[in-house]
């Protein structure tokens, strides 16, 4: 049987592949998607301990979480999508151009 310390494993693997993700890239999309797979490993864990303890509260803040990262996208590929239209570039190094 697949008990919490599975689910466990898997949110930390999972944490860690978005960290790497997040360290490795110079792509702003590809930081978008590694910043969403760090939420989605919280919310694997706050999911696998509210069933273990019977609680419906880390399964609430889980569905909280979703949809803090879903207007996180919206909101981040729309300023992505003004930022390719100024500079024609979406990597890291065309924000060193950045004034403020």
């Amino acid at each position: 049987m697949i008990g919490l310390t599975h689910y466990l494993i898997l949110a930390s693997l999972v944490f860690v592949i978005g960290l790497v993700g997040i360290m490795r890239r110079r792509n702003l999309i590809m930081l978008f998607f590694s910043s969403e797979i760090l939420l989605n490993s919280a919310n694997i864990a706050l999911a696998a301990i509210s069933k273990y303890y019977f609680d419906l509260t880390g399964q609430i803040i889980a569905f909280f979480i979703v949809a803090i990262a879903a207007s996180e996208v919206a909101v981040g590929l729309g300023l992505l999508v003004l930022w390719y239209k100024k500079t024609g570039s979406i990597s890291l190094d065309s924000m060193t151009n950045m004034k403020g």
